[in-house]
């Protein structure tokens, strides 16, 4: 696919929030059109990091908690944020064993993705999580409230199929287990 050379230019840009997560800015900026205008960017101080595990028998795990930004009730994948600078894998095995209190000894890195790229810089890692034991340390998340389900991954597929799973990560990650994991 051939790109073209166009490119946006910040000609100043302002902080207007800043948290141990996430800062916001405000900038000024000039299209690739020469027009003058605003953009408002999210940047993210974290990986968004998900983990498909697949036990020996095609089966997975599914965590289920209320969302605040949508307010709603949400299965997922196990995810959550991995600093950036620090091993995007050892925040990986430590979110699965959060989690669902497993570990895995085998990692394979699906894909990567950015999570909304009109509005943030956020760029997600997803990996298969195989050979799964349960974890020999979890220290569990006291910001969340889980509920954690163990099902077929056809199943986990279904319920995104019938749109009952919504959240983007686990979207795309079973997705990807649909073409590459179960029988054709």
């Amino acid at each position: 696919m051939k790109e073209d050379d166009s490119h946006w230019t910040r000609l100043s840009r302002d902080t207007v929030y800043d948290n141990p997560w996430i800062q916001v800015h405000h900038d000024e900026v000039e299209n690739p059109n020469g027009g003058k205008g605003i953009y408002g960017v999210i940047h993210f101080k974290n990986y968004a990091i998900g983990i498909l595990p697949v036990d020996e028998n095609g089966w997975t795990w599914l965590v289920g908690q209320r969302r605040y930004p949508l307010d709603y009730y949400s299965w997922e994948i196990p995810e959550g944020g991995g600093k950036i600078g620090a091993s995007i894998l050892d925040s990986a095995k430590r979110e699965l064993a959060e989690e669902v209190g497993l570990e895995a000894a085998s990692w394979r890195e699906m894909l990567r993705s950015e999570t909304s790229n009109s509005a943030t810089d956020e760029r997600a890692i997803l990996y298969l999580a195989t050979d799964l034991s349960p974890a020999k340390e979890i220290e569990m998340d006291k910001t969340e409230k889980l509920q954690i389900r163990h099902l077929p991954l056809s199943e986990a597929i279904q319920l995104m199929d019938e749109g009952k799973i919504t959240d983007s990560l686990s979207v795309i990650a079973l997705m990807w287990a649909a073409r590459h994991i179960l029988p054709k």
